[in-house]
């Protein structure tokens, strides 16, 4: 006979005793009951001593959260079954505790859902960081990238593991250290029908290291794709020459693989919910480091970005936080020439993108689109790309089969640009907490100890 499942309840004083008797009656027909956690209420509840029929232990701390926390370390539950509800808990506090839950790896369950831990197996061979995020269009592959770069820069070889929408059938490796990726390869990549601006391109391209593309289908509330094939882009790189693996996950879902450490991307753009709530909490409790992205004085002022780590590090008191805008880098020498540049940037940054190029890069902007993942909006931009020296563009969305066949048709060079996160504060150095992290997690690695 198998063992039955260790799991925790929480239940409040909004329910009469003897109900929440019955109920835990019924699970343990199929569960062993390993403790309870009281959450709150006391409507039909006078005093605690009438849940003394509890055949466990009762937690009852300072908070929600401190009780589920003490338990859970306490009990060693595999899963948690929440008997409350509102008005005890509430929406957002539902979301809070089944965060701390999924967080330590257990599962999170009520009457009419079921929240699973995502997995992250044993698969690397090598020291190892995931790159997450807490949604698309946050700029994850340029943080990605960068991190590629200052790793290599100081004398930690790393390699990419990027998994997308769009990636292969099989898992192919781009060797972005020795290959000239330029207008005319992707383009043939683009010809053969495969998806050339895929993330693995991107990295290989701006970070110039070895990458590996892999694809997703599907995601999860929590972050879990339905079906991916990074078990076998693990598998290529723990047989690359490569001292750290970086594995990027997709918009919010996150690479299914254990890692040593996390980053988490953040756009202030986004709605705080998908941050602050949800289980954008669950993706900052489990990381290291979160990189704060698009943090433009139009978007969120200083004092709001300041609220915005308060609560960042109140849902997690340990983790680094360091704030970002990102800047267009030129892969080449674009000076004294008249640019159209192609972009994913809102509308209303085209302006201080433009004002930053031309007086960074001394060449003149004659021309712009943002449709760059906007295929028919595109087409029709481009139209007014004629008159002009060379495209610069963005190595994302359509850049490739639209922006860079158009650049070939009519005679014109095509020059791919990068996204620098540059810091906000002075104070804060983004490359030092890359190289402290990676360093940390070489530290750590041990694949006999996992």
């Amino acid at each position: 006979m198998s063992k039955k499942r260790k799991v925790l309840v929480l239940i409040d004083g909004e329910h009469y005793p003897s109900v929440i008797k019955d109920a835990l009656k019924q699970i343990a027909k199929n569960y062993r009951l390993v403790g309870a956690v009281f959450v709150g209420g006391q409507e039909k509840l006078e005093h605690l001593e009438a849940l003394d029929f509890l055949s466990c232990n009762l937690f009852v701390e300072g908070s929600q959260e401190a009780s589920l926390i003490k338990a859970i370390n306490t009990a060693n539950p595999s899963l948690v079954i929440d008997l409350s509800g509102e008005p005890i808990l509430s929406y957002r506090d539902r979301f809070k505790l089944a965060s701390l839950t999924l967080a330590n790896g257990i599962d999170y369950q009520g009457a009419d859902f079921v929240f699973r831990a995502p997995k992250f197996p044993v698969l690397a061979r090598k020291p190892s960081i995931s790159i997450i995020g807490t949604g698309k269009r946050i700029g994850k592959t340029a943080v990605s990238s960068y991190i590629g770069r200052v790793l290599k820069q100081n004398g930690i070889l790393p390699a990419i593991v990027a998994m997308g929408r769009g990636g292969p059938r099989k898992p192919e490796v781009i060797k972005g250290d020795e290959i000239n990726i330029n207008a005319d390869y992707l383009l043939s990549i683009s010809n053969s029908g495969k998806h050339a601006a895929s993330d693995y391109f991107e990295d290989a391209l701006m970070a110039r290291v070895a990458t590996i593309g892999c694809r997703r289908c599907g995601g999860g509330m929590v972050g879990s794709p339905y079906t991916s094939n990074v078990a076998e882009g693990v598998a290529i790189a723990n047989n690359l020459a490569a001292d750290i693996v970086i594995f990027e996950g997709s918009g919010a879902v996150l690479p299914p693989v254990l890692t040593d450490a996390r980053v988490v991307v953040c756009g202030a753009n986004q709605d705080r919910d998908e941050v602050l709530g949800y289980f954008g909490q669950y993706r900052l409790l489990i990381s290291n480091l979160a990189i704060l992205t698009n943090c433009e004085e139009e978007i969120i002022s200083y004092s709001e970005l300041m609220e915005l780590k308060d609560k960042i590090f109140e849902i997690n008191p340990g983790i680094k936080i360091v704030s970002t805008v990102f800047r267009p880098h030129p892969l080449e020498d674009i000076s004294r020439k008249k640019i159209f540049f192609v972009s994913t940037a809102p509308k209303w940054a085209m302006k201080l993108i433009v004002s930053y190029l031309e007086k960074h890069y001394n060449c003149q902007v004659v021309g712009i689109s943002c449709n760059l993942a906007d295929r028919s909006a595109l087409k029709l931009d481009l139209q007014e790309a004629k008159q002009v020296d060379l495209i610069l563009t963005e190595l994302k969305a359509a850049s490739v089969d639209l922006v860079t066949a158009f650049g070939k048709k009519n005679g014109l060079k095509v020059v791919y640009c990068d996204n620098l996160p540059m810091v906000v504060h002075s104070s804060d150095s983004l490359s030092k907490e890359v190289q402290a992290l990676a360093e940390k997690a070489i530290k750590d690695f041990s694949f006999e100890k996992n």
